[in-house]
Parts: structure tokens; C-alpha cells; sequence
């Protein structure tokens, strides 16, 4: 049986597992990444996890898929400089990957593997013009055209989340630094320090230093204000963005993913109503779902078993 490893490297994590022709799951397994150990320590980790579901017997490997944080040169096969492993610059992943195990290797960013895992066994199934959104600890993206990847002539593009917005607020600066996670948590914790009255204070026991978008959520569900408010500002800021991307690519669906999507329709409701409102007719809204990512913690090994399978890499 030919089966195809996926492999998911990530700040905190490193994932791997082996799937059969059919992206069915075959086997998984995972580790810290512990980058601040050093790029050595962590390529051996990489290694390790790739040898655990390594078939035994006479099933063959097809290939290698690696997803890796943005930003990566998937022609050069490189990981570029992310933010969250320590010391990588310029890492020739997908060379060692192959040099190790004498299979073909692929290598794409998070948001890319994302977008082409959730067009295989996610919330795109059957569409052919896709975007996704992950809203996280930063802002990614990833843009299926006619059934393709889109990434530009260097792989570079798709980076959606550094669009920059001017919105009516009188703020300005990327989609990422005015509605990530971090942006959330930020504007929850100026609000509080000003004296806003909020259940987000003792969700946090009154230590703003453990601020996140997560606990931010949580008092979004429990009917808090302020949290509703602050979700709904991330959600309108992203709004603009899709509108934006609507009118530049004029997909099938929007998928959005990453962990602030879990504050559902708090984040969703006023995201499509900012869409309606800022294109320029209802023919590019109409009939074009945003809606949940599906995958979960998994769809960055699925991406990147589906880079092997569809032959991206």
C-alpha cells in the first residue's frame, strides 16, 4: 500500500502522521518543538517524529509533506525566517527531509497546507475557487484558484493578514496587529486598565498579564460586553479584508480557521455584515458562504500529506 507522511511543525508542536491515497489517517504522533533548544535539537525532533509513524512492512512512502510557519520559498524548499522558531533563517527543510529518507519532499506554509487540506476533507469539499483565513496568534492565508495553489513567484504570496487597513476608528496598521489574538487581548487589557467593568477581570483573577483572546472568548459566551464587543470589532476588521479579497479574487467560499474563530458567530455575524457593506454590488457576496474551519488541530497535517497527494509540492 503507498501511503504519504504529513508532518506539521509549528512554535510549540511538532506533528506527524501517515496517511493512506485517500488522506484517511493512518497513524499520529507528536512532540514540543522547543526551538530555543536550537535549529540541531529541533531538526532531530523533526526526524524522530517522521521515523515513529515510518510504515513497517511492505507499505511504501510515497512522499514527505511538510507544512512549516510562513515565511517559507517552497521552490527553494526553504524555511524563510519565522517569528515563532528560534534561530531559523533560510533552513533548507525539505533537502534534509529528502537527504534522510530518500523520498520526495514538499514544503509549503501553514496557511497554504491549511487552505488545500480543508479543499480535500474540510469545509471546501467541491470547490475549486477557495480562501482561507486563519485567525490566531497572527492572521495567514491561503488562495485555491481553478483548483490550484496560489502563492506567486517566489511562494511569497497569500500573506492576507499584512493587508493594511485605515478603517473609520482612526487606527491603522495591518489586519493582523488591529484583529489577531494578540490585538484582542491588547485593547481588552487598555479597556480594563481604564476601568471598564468586565467579567474578563476575573477570568483572569485580576492578573491582566493572562490576558488572551482565548479567555476574551470565553466572556464573549458568557454574555460579557466588552468581550462581545471586542470579538466583534476582530470580526469587522476581518470583514473588510474578505471584502477586499472578494473583489480582487472573487472566490467560491471562505474558510476561516485558527483559534478566535472559535468565538463563533460573536466573530462570524458582525465579519459578514461588514461584507455586505463594503462590496460594491451583492454579486460578490451573494451565494458565497464564510463559514467555519472544520479540521481542527489536524488540518496542518492533512495540508501537508495533501501537498504529496496532489502533487503542489
Amino acid at each position: 500500500m503507498q501511503t504519504i507522511i504529513g508532518v506539521d511543525l509549528g512554535g510549540t508542536r511538532i506533528r506527524a502522521a501517515r496517511f493512506d491515497e485517500q488522506l484517511n489517517l493512518l497513524a499520529r504522533t507528536e512532540t514540543y518543538t522547543r526551538s530555543e533548544e536550537g535549529i540541531a535539537p529541533t531538526l532531530a525532533r523533526i526526524m524522530a517524529q517522521i521515523e515513529t509513524v515510518w510504515p513497517g512492512g511492505a507499505d511504501e512512502v510515497a512522499g514527505v509533506g511538510v507544512s512549516a510557519p510562513g515565511p517559507v520559498d517552497p521552490a527553494a524548499g526553504v524555511v524563510v525566517a519565522p517569528p515563532n522558531l528560534y534561530g531559523w533563517h533560510n533552513v533548507p527543510l525539505q533537502r534534509y527531509v529528502q537527504e534522510r529518507f530518500d523520498r520526495p519532499a514538499a514544503l509549503q506554509n501553514d496557511a497554504n497546507c491549511a487552505v488545500l487540506a480543508e479543499t480535500q476533507q474540510g469545509a471546501a469539499v467541491g470547490y475549486h475557487h477557495v480562501v482561507y483565513i486563519t485567525v490566531s496568534t497572527g492572521i495567514g492565508g491561503g488562495i485555491i484558484s481553478h483548483g490550484k495553489l496560489i502563492t506567486g513567484a517566489r511562494g511569497l504570496g497569500g500573506e492576507v493578514g499584512h493587508t493594511i487597513l485605515v478603517p473609520d476608528t482612526g487606527m491603522h496598521g495591518s489586519v493582523e496587529q488591529l484583529a489577531a489574538g494578540p490585538a484582542i487581548a491588547r485593547e481588552a487589557g487598555r479597556r480594563l486598565k481604564a476601568g471598564a467593568d468586565s467579567m474578563i477581570r476575573d477570568l483572569v483573577d485580576g492578573d491582566l498579564s493572562r490576558l488572551s483572546a482565548k479567555v476574551v472568548g470565553q466572556a464573549a459566551a458568557q454574555g460579557d460586553a466588552l468581550a462581545q464587543e471586542l470579538i466583534a470589532h476582530a470580526g469587522r476588521m476581518v470583514g473588510v479584508l474578505i471584502a477586499n479579497l472578494m473583489h480582487v479574487l472573487n472566490p467560491e467560499i471562505f474558510v476561516v480557521g485558527g483559534g478566535v474563530s472559535n468565538a463563533g458567530d460573536f466573530l462570524f455575524e458582525p465579519m459578514r455584515k461588514t461584507v455586505r457593506e463594503f462590496t460594491i454590488d451583492t454579486s460578490y457576496w451573494r451565494g458565497v458562504p464564510i463559514v467555519p474551519a472544520q479540521l481542527g488541530e489536524d488540518v496542518g497535517l492533512i495540508g501537508a500529506a495533501a501537498l504529496i497527494l496532489t502533487g503542489t509540492g
